[in-house]
């Protein structure tokens, strides 16, 4: 019996309380983007091509930059997105809160252009050439208002500092980073979300993420990192650290967080003799991704453990203990989906006690 998930990402904009378009072509750096119509918040997708832009300019009365798009029903929205744009005009208007610049050859952010936009509360600049010498964020420091600030897919090497305190969610995933700017996220208590993936980062410091008390996302897969980075914020729900290097995992590599609930390991080079048999052992789990490392055995996890993801390994061998230390009328695996296709065993090699562990299983692949 062999079942597959077909996974697919997308960004859920809800024009209401009970209405969401599904739109799966825009990538803003791999988690989610929801869009709330009913705080005003405008759509993230470009007006090109949906919308004449000369219909824009003649009948509406607010001055709008020539290289952008103004839209009438979200006045406090710059589209200036996928335009070839090589030079942000200075000019832009200062009711501008949603500034789009996505999808450009911008290679510069200077200080002159953000200056006047006080107000600003969202600013997307992914897909450009911005390099971080380039980034003059220091105009940035009395913007209270801005909430997401979205950079993925430039040429940065340094996580910028100079960003306001009240920015929530900081995506910098697919550039060139290898090092953290000195305090950059000291001021950033009201940071929940933080994307990293896709860069060249090797270790994180003591001090590095120092600041980050509120963050309850954090994705750093696809990095360098040879072992589980350490000094990481306690408070961090989702953990993230698919396509890195690690020889192994530790007892204590884990430890300190508060209340981690998902934890992504796949296609770490994984193999079981390298995994601590309590590396695992934190009840607060609810989601472990191991799929495509090189475990030969099920590993040991928690049996508050609700999905287990363990496909594409090279496991002949189920374990029971691996997710009950014992059997009874009130212990047992809380599991209810466990994946362990494409490996190297079959369902008739099961254990015959397993489904006394398993008992609440809803789905099982193998």
């Amino acid at each position: 019996m062999a079942l597959l998930f077909c996974g697919v990402l997308v960004l859920l904009c809800g024009f209401d309380g009970t209405s969401a378009l599904v739109i799966s072509d825009m990538d803003y750096g791999g988690v989610p983007l929801w869009i709330n119509r009913l705080l005003g918040e405008p759509s993230v997708l470009s007006l090109r091509g949906r919308i004449d832009p000369a219909w824009f300019r003649a009948n509406n009365p607010q001055v709008c930059p020539e290289q952008c798009d103004c839209p009438i029903h979200w006045p406090t929205s710059l589209y200036c997105d996928h335009r070839g744009v090589e030079n942000i005009t200075e000019k832009l208007p200062q009711r501008t809160q949603y500034l789009f610049l996505q999808g450009n050859n911008i290679s510069s952010l200077p200080y002159s252009v953000l200056a006047n936009l006080t107000g600003l509360r969202w600013l997307i600049i992914d897909n450009n050439q911005i390099k971080s010498d380039k980034l003059e964020l220091a105009s940035l420091q009395n913007h209270t208002q801005l909430r997401y600030f979205f950079a993925n897919h430039n040429h940065l090497t340094s996580v910028p500092a100079g960003l306001p305190a009240g920015l929530k969610q900081l995506r910098l995933a697919n550039n060139r980073i290898s090092s953290f700017s000195p305090g950059a996220f000291q001021d950033l208590q009201n940071l929940t979300l933080l994307l990293l993936q896709g860069n060249r980062l090797r270790t994180i410091a003591e001090g590095d993420l120092k600041g980050l008390v509120q963050l309850n996302l954090l994705d750093i897969s696809g990095n360098l990192f040879a072992a589980v980075p350490r000094h990481l914020p306690p408070a961090v729900q989702q953990l993230y650290l698919s396509n890195n290097s690690f020889s192994g995992v530790d007892k204590d590599s884990f430890e300190g967080f508060l209340d981690l609930k998902y934890l992504r390991l796949s296609d770490c080079g994984l193999q079981s003799s390298g995994v601590h048999p309590q590396a695992f052992n934190h009840s607060s789990l609810v989601e472990l991704d191991l799929s495509y490392n090189k475990l030969t055995t099920t590993p040991t996890v928690p049996t508050a453990l609700q999905y287990l993801y363990l496909e594409g390994n090279k496991i002949q061998e189920f374990n029971v203990t691996s997710f009950c230390r014992e059997v009874g009328p009130l212990s047992y695996s809380r599991m209810k989906i466990l994946r362990l296709d494409g490996n190297r065993m079959t369902y008739n090699q099961l254990p015959p006690d397993w489904v006394y562990c398993l008992r609440v299983l809803q789905r099982i692949y193998i």
